[in-house]
């Protein structure tokens, strides 16, 4: 099957829906907006390789300079770009890519190297420092672009440069006598390396993969000892000295290398490092479909599900390393412990949900992918495109409130986030087919309303699903076909596992990991029908040993969270709000609102009844919250449950009425919004998803 950054292609979402909206502010504001900044910054200019400034600035974490990332910055800007002029032509966008692929053709240097820094600043230190300097991971996403662009265009004017430079790759990197047993500190080049050998079909490329994704953490991979020791030896590092986001020397579990991947047993470290190598592994299963990667895939899928990812599907608790605590170590803000929870984190989740989905079509992978998709991914954006964020808290704190930048100095989440909108389409179906039996098989992981199309032996077949997803739950599906056999496989969500409903009834159907699988005799005898998901509201909470007493509200696939905007009494962060869940939890209403700052369409949610407000001074053990449900966590299915009725400790909460708050101001109701919307209004920059249980 292909990947979503090509199979994007074979969906066309439906105008004006709620993911289209989201592509079209990339389109007509993000693109052009970052495109500026690109220029403003000196990344436009950088592959023109004059010196500028900026490269004299200290770095903000030593030993990374701040303008190392440039080269990525702008092969992401490209990728997204090229995603969307596949749909429509821009005359200044297409000029600025026609003339970075010009600038990045000029910047390579005779043998095949390409970087900025590396030419320009530092050039006698290349290939010295693969841990800390990202050689590599710039290369990837390089790579990644020429790609994409030579979908678009069809030719070589960016792709054969980045060819040129993994040849050098390959001749310097291998286990080899007189080769470097290196491997990239940031893994990324892995993805890209097999989508580059999708299109050359270079044996080379695909087993460079390999190398980087078996060699990484072998503790004798050169002269008997871990590369990364070895390199550093020859830089003249000192045995104690450490980078800024090393807790201490040879903190190799930061770079996702402190053992093979085969030998890992939990996700450490940098999330996104962790989540891109994953993701490689998981591609590459396609080509060597090997049960030891199976494994460890699984293995590590779980740990992270079950005990290190949050309500949102954010994934990564402390600041220093941008990444993973210990089990269950799940904060919700700073000042509570920690909440880092990167966009590209939540991105990278996606991208390996998605990749899992290809080995085993479980609907535990895409429920992780949805949930990620409309929480801890799309918040990394504002409605109008033009303000980002980096980290994702689920609560602010007066250290750190609830609010959008226009740009970062590591700027890697803007572009990835336009990157991901441009070929969303590609996660929400996976298509499969044989040409000689004339059958086709569509997967249906997300239904958000759009049109799937695949030829089979010469004939086009069409699945049309007509939703207002994730608003609306009543799904309709409609299949031509011609007089292919096509088998449609429909995802049901954990949370409507159990209340959807199919109509015409499919006697003949059956539900197989998650997933309603409708054979090619129901879809003959019925091109259109319908499923309907329950919208119902319902509270969810974290695991019990994550000591986060906590509950949340959702509906659908969103995660909500309360806003001071919305809620313009709260002054500590919503601290000493809490909500009694005994003797059931309270009951929650909706309302229909379009935002008068932004132009969004949502539903808000209320609560009018069962909450007060902690006392100061007073004290609170532990609730006994969800312990009901422990029997159904695990199994790398979800990173919460759905509280059930009757659990939680009684507290004299408040009957419907008003109830004065801490500083004596009078709250009726408490207002939810969805989590993807915080911090898209001007307000105090507090927000909080999960409620203090009383």
């Amino acid at each position: 099957m292909a990947q979503p950054q090509v199979s994007f292609l074979q969906t066309k979402l439906k105008p004006g829906s709620f993911l289209d909206r989201k592509r079209e502010a990339v389109l007509q504001n993000t693109l052009l907006y970052q495109l500026d900044v690109l220029k403003k910054t000196g990344r436009y200019d950088a592959f023109k390789l004059e010196w500028q400034d900026v490269y004299k600035d200290e770095p903000d974490h030593w030993p990374v300079p701040n303008h190392l990332f440039w080269d990525s910055d702008v092969g992401k800007w490209i990728e997204a770009a090229v995603y969307f002029l596949h749909d429509q032509t821009n005359e200044t966008i297409e000029k600025a890519i026609h003339e970075l692929v010009g600038m990045i053709r000029s910047a390579q240097q005779d043998d095949g190297y390409l970087n900025i820094h590396f030419t320009v600043v530092a050039p006698k230190e290349r290939f010295t420092n693969f841990r800390d300097l990202h050689e590599l991971y710039n290369a990837g996403h390089l790579i990644e672009a020429a790609v994409a662009h030579h979908d678009l265009y069809g030719n070589d004017e960016l792709l054969g440069p980045l060819v040129k430079y993994v040849d050098l790759f390959c001749k310097t990197l291998g286990p080899g006598k007189d080769q470097k047993h290196g491997y990239p500190g940031h893994p990324e080049i892995e993805i890209a390396l097999i989508r580059l050998y999708e299109v050359t079909k270079d044996s080379k490329h695909l087993e460079l993969a390999q190398y980087f994704i078996d060699e990484r953490g072998n503790p004798k991979g050169q002269d008997g000892k871990h590369f990364y020791t070895v390199e550093a030896e020859a830089r003249g590092e000192r045995p104690y000295e450490r980078p800024n986001y090393y807790p201490q020397p040879k903190s190799y579990w930061y770079n996702t290398a402190h053992k093979p991947i085969l030998e890992q047993d939990s996700v450490e470290g940098h999330s996104v490092r962790s989540m891109y190598l994953l993701t490689a592994v998981a591609a590459l299963d396609k080509y060597r479909q090997r049960e030891d990667y199976r494994d460890a895939l699984s293995r590590l899928w779980n740990n992270m599900v079950d005990k290190k990812m949050y309500l949102t599907g954010g994934i990564g608790a402390m600041k220093q390393w941008e990444g993973f605590g210990i089990d269950y170590f799940l904060p919700h803000s700073t000042d509570e412990g920690g909440c880092y929870s990167e966009t590209c984190a939540a991105i990278g989740v996606m991208m390996l949900a998605e990749r899992m989905l290809q080995i085993d079509l479980d609907s535990k992978y895409a429920d992780v992918l949805e949930l990620c998709l409309y929480n801890s991914m799309l918040c990394g954006m504002s409605v109008d495109g033009k303000r980002f964020t980096y980290v994702n808290q689920l609560a602010s704190s007066d250290a750190d409130p609830d609010q959008k930048a226009a740009w970062f100095t590591c700027a890697c989440c803007p572009p990835n986030v336009s990157r991901t909108l441009g070929f969303v389409a590609g996660y929400l179906t996976t298509t499969s087919k044989d040409d000689e039996k004339k059958t086709a098989q569509i997967n249906v992981h997300v239904p958000a309303a759009g049109v799937t199309s695949l030829d089979v032996d010469g004939k086009k077949v069409e699945l049309e699903v007509d939703s207002n997803w994730p608003w609306d739950g009543s799904v309709k599906f409609s299949l031509k076909a011609s007089d292919i056999k096509t088998g449609i496989a429909v995802r049901i969500p954990e949370w409507a596992s159990s209340s959807y409903k199919i109509s015409p009834s499919a006697d003949s159907s059956k539900v197989e990991k998650g997933y309603l699988h409708l054979d090619s005799d129901f879809t003959a005898s019925n091109s259109s029908f319908t499923i309907d998901f329950p919208m119902t509201p319902r509270f969810v909470a974290p695991h019990p040993f994550t000591n986060q007493n906590v509950v949340a509200l959702a509906r659908g696939p969103l995660i909500y969270c309360v806003e001071d905007v919305d809620n313009n009494w709260v002054t500590d962060h919503f601290k000493t709000l809490q909500l009694s869940v005994q003797p059931q939890p309270p009951k929650v209403s909706e309302s229909q609102v379009n935002d008068k700052v932004t132009g969004e369409d949502f539903i808000m949610l209320h609560i009018d009844e069962q909450f007060s407000f902690m006392k100061l001074g007073e004290v609170k053990a532990p609730g006994s919250t969800g312990l009901a449900a422990m029997a159904d966590m695990g199994g790398g299915k979800k990173p919460s449950f759905t509280l059930p009725s009757g659990v939680g400790k009684a507290v004299n909460g408040s009957a419907k009425g008003t109830v004065k708050s801490p500083e004596g101001k009078e709250v009726e109701k408490l207002n939810f919004v969805p989590y993807y919307f915080r911090a898209n209004r001007e307000g105090k920059g507090h927000m909080r998803v999960g409620i203090r249980i009383g």
